[in-house]
């Protein structure tokens, strides 16, 4: 998680400042974490999916690749999830426009 930080603090504008939304898991919260200092991390409250931007990831994947299948076998549902995945990463403005939330907006000072 620290490094996963890093490497998105990294990528904040230079006199900006990001928000990682945090769902409930352990390895969010752990006693030594280290947070850039241009980074705010913000949980989640428990049990609110809905308020939760990956969500909308594994809806859209189930609606659209994953549902409504049978597969012969363990290899080809790890097959199909990643071949799901990748072309879901390969496509930015998607991912974007999935997890997107009116209520988050940029701000400038």
């Amino acid at each position: 998680m620290g490094l996963h930080l890093a490497e998105i603090g990294r990528h904040v504008a230079p006199g900006a400042h990001g928000i990682v939304v945090l769902d409930g898991a352990g390895w969010h919260g752990a006693g030594d974490l280290v947070v850039p200092d241009n980074l705010t991390l913000l949980p989640l409250p428990p049990r609110s999916p809905e308020l939760n931007p990956v969500e909308n990831v594994w809806q859209y994947l189930r609606q659209n690749r994953l549902s409504l299948r049978v597969w012969p076998d363990y290899a080809a549902i790890v097959e199909t999830c990643c071949a799901a995945w990748s072309d879901l990463m390969g496509a930015p403005d998607r991912v974007a426009s999935i997890t997107r939330r009116a209520w988050a907006k940029p701000v400038s000072s």
